[in-house]
Protein backbone atom coordinates (compact mmCIF):
# COMPACT_ATOMS: atom_id res chain seq x y z
CA UNK A 1 0.00 0.00 0.00
CA UNK A 2 1.48 3.36 -0.82
CA UNK A 3 0.37 6.90 0.20
CA UNK A 4 1.47 10.30 -0.06
CA UNK A 5 1.07 12.47 2.53
CA UNK A 6 1.20 16.44 2.00
CA UNK A 7 1.05 18.72 4.91
CA UNK A 8 -1.57 21.18 4.25
CA UNK A 9 -3.48 24.75 5.36
CA UNK A 10 -6.64 23.32 3.91
CA UNK A 11 -7.76 20.63 1.63
CA UNK A 12 -11.21 19.74 -0.14
CA UNK A 13 -12.07 17.08 -2.52
CA UNK A 14 -15.53 17.18 -4.42
CA UNK A 15 -17.19 14.48 -7.22
CA UNK A 16 -19.58 16.45 -9.62
CA UNK A 17 -19.03 19.64 -8.49
CA UNK A 18 -20.14 18.80 -4.85
CA UNK A 19 -17.70 18.50 -1.67
CA UNK A 20 -17.74 15.06 -0.32
CA UNK A 21 -14.92 15.79 1.95
CA UNK A 22 -12.89 18.86 3.57
CA UNK A 23 -10.48 19.75 6.00
CA UNK A 24 -8.85 22.88 7.09
CA UNK A 25 -5.27 22.36 8.82
CA UNK A 26 -3.69 18.88 8.59
CA UNK A 27 -2.64 16.15 5.72
CA UNK A 28 -4.05 15.23 2.82
CA UNK A 29 -3.44 11.43 2.16
CA UNK A 30 -3.16 9.76 -1.44
CA UNK A 31 -3.88 6.11 -0.67
CA UNK A 32 -3.04 3.76 -3.13
CA UNK A 33 -3.68 -0.54 -2.74
CA UNK A 34 -1.68 -3.02 -4.00
CA UNK A 35 -2.41 -6.33 -4.79
CA UNK A 36 -1.77 -8.61 -1.61
CA UNK A 37 -1.91 -5.77 0.36
CA UNK A 38 -4.53 -6.79 3.85
CA UNK A 39 -5.75 -4.52 6.94
CA UNK A 40 -1.64 -5.00 8.52
CA UNK A 41 -0.84 -2.62 5.16
CA UNK A 42 -3.97 -0.40 5.73
CA UNK A 43 -3.37 -0.10 9.82
CA UNK A 44 0.41 0.25 9.62
CA UNK A 45 0.01 3.27 7.42
CA UNK A 46 -2.82 4.66 9.75
CA UNK A 47 -0.60 4.12 12.22
CA UNK A 48 2.75 5.96 10.90
CA UNK A 49 0.48 8.61 9.24
CA UNK A 50 -1.34 10.04 12.64
CA UNK A 51 2.12 9.82 14.44
CA UNK A 52 4.36 11.15 11.45
CA UNK A 53 6.38 14.51 13.18
CA UNK A 54 5.66 17.11 10.00
CA UNK A 55 4.17 20.10 11.75
CA UNK A 56 6.47 22.97 13.23
CA UNK A 57 6.85 23.27 17.40
CA UNK A 58 7.54 26.48 18.89
CA UNK A 59 10.94 26.26 17.58
CA UNK A 60 9.92 25.82 14.06
CA UNK A 61 11.20 22.21 13.95
CA UNK A 62 8.85 19.01 12.96
CA UNK A 63 8.27 17.40 15.79
CA UNK A 64 4.72 17.80 15.68
CA UNK A 65 2.40 15.38 14.43
CA UNK A 66 -1.23 15.50 13.26
CA UNK A 67 -2.59 14.61 16.56
CA UNK A 68 -0.36 16.90 18.39
CA UNK A 69 -1.64 19.82 16.17
CA UNK A 70 -5.53 18.95 16.52
CA UNK A 71 -5.41 18.44 12.66
CA UNK A 72 -7.47 16.22 10.21
CA UNK A 73 -6.87 13.81 7.37
CA UNK A 74 -8.59 13.94 4.09
CA UNK A 75 -7.96 10.34 2.57
CA UNK A 76 -8.12 10.05 -1.53
CA UNK A 77 -8.33 6.69 -2.97
CA UNK A 78 -5.94 7.17 -6.15
CA UNK A 79 -4.60 3.81 -7.92
CA UNK A 80 -2.66 5.97 -10.11
CA UNK A 81 0.16 5.52 -7.30
CA UNK A 82 0.43 1.49 -8.47
CA UNK A 83 1.32 2.68 -11.94
CA UNK A 84 4.34 1.50 -13.34
CA UNK A 85 5.75 3.70 -16.36
CA UNK A 86 9.30 1.97 -16.33
CA UNK A 87 8.58 0.28 -19.68
CA UNK A 88 6.41 2.58 -22.41
CA UNK A 89 4.99 5.92 -22.03
CA UNK A 90 1.97 4.65 -20.96
CA UNK A 91 1.63 3.75 -16.65
CA UNK A 92 0.83 -0.16 -16.73
CA UNK A 93 -1.78 -0.46 -13.61
CA UNK A 94 -1.47 -4.32 -13.48
CA UNK A 95 -0.05 -4.36 -9.49
CA UNK A 96 -3.17 -2.28 -8.23
CA UNK A 97 -6.00 -4.17 -5.95
CA UNK A 98 -9.51 -5.31 -7.41
CA UNK A 99 -11.71 -2.72 -6.72
CA UNK A 100 -13.78 -4.60 -4.03
CA UNK A 101 -10.32 -5.23 -1.99
CA UNK A 102 -8.93 -1.58 -2.49
CA UNK A 103 -12.75 -0.31 -1.34
CA UNK A 104 -12.62 -2.47 2.01
CA UNK A 105 -8.73 -1.50 2.79
CA UNK A 106 -9.33 2.09 2.14
CA UNK A 107 -12.06 2.44 4.35
CA UNK A 108 -9.94 0.09 6.89
CA UNK A 109 -7.45 2.61 6.72
CA UNK A 110 -9.92 5.63 7.65
CA UNK A 111 -11.36 3.69 10.55
CA UNK A 112 -7.72 3.13 11.36
CA UNK A 113 -6.76 6.82 10.89
CA UNK A 114 -10.19 7.35 13.34
CA UNK A 115 -9.55 5.39 15.94
CA UNK A 116 -6.32 7.83 16.73
CA UNK A 117 -8.96 10.19 17.62
CA UNK A 118 -8.24 12.15 14.34
CA UNK A 119 -11.23 13.62 12.29
CA UNK A 120 -11.34 11.41 8.82
CA UNK A 121 -12.80 13.47 5.49
CA UNK A 122 -12.83 11.18 2.11
CA UNK A 123 -12.91 11.32 -1.64
CA UNK A 124 -15.61 9.17 -3.57
CA UNK A 125 -14.09 4.92 -4.11
CA UNK A 126 -13.87 5.16 -7.76
CA UNK A 127 -15.25 8.52 -8.72
CA UNK A 128 -13.64 11.35 -11.04
CA UNK A 129 -12.87 13.94 -8.16
CA UNK A 130 -11.28 17.19 -8.62
CA UNK A 131 -9.14 18.00 -5.49
CA UNK A 132 -7.87 21.40 -4.11
CA UNK A 133 -5.52 21.73 -1.26
CA UNK A 134 -2.72 24.47 0.18
CA UNK A 135 0.64 22.58 0.56
CA UNK A 136 1.98 24.00 3.56
CA UNK A 137 5.61 23.82 3.32
CA UNK A 138 5.32 22.75 1.11
CA UNK A 139 5.82 19.32 3.10
CA UNK A 140 5.17 16.05 0.83
CA UNK A 141 6.23 12.43 2.66
CA UNK A 142 6.09 8.96 0.17
CA UNK A 143 5.11 6.17 2.14
CA UNK A 144 4.95 2.70 1.27
CA UNK A 145 3.88 -0.38 3.66
CA UNK A 146 6.23 -2.65 1.89
CA UNK A 147 9.24 -1.04 3.18
CA UNK A 148 9.10 -0.74 6.82
CA UNK A 149 11.93 0.75 8.70
CA UNK A 150 14.44 2.70 7.69
CA UNK A 151 15.92 5.83 9.29
CA UNK A 152 15.10 6.93 12.80
CA UNK A 153 13.82 10.21 14.19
Amino acid sequence: MKAVVQRVIDASVSVENKVSGSISSGVLVYLGVAQGDTENDARYLADKIADLRIFGDAQGKMNLSVKDCGGAVLAVSQFTLLGDARKGRRPYFGGAAEPALAKMLYEYFMEQIRSHGLPCEAGVFQAHMKVSYTNDGPVTILLDSRQQGGATG
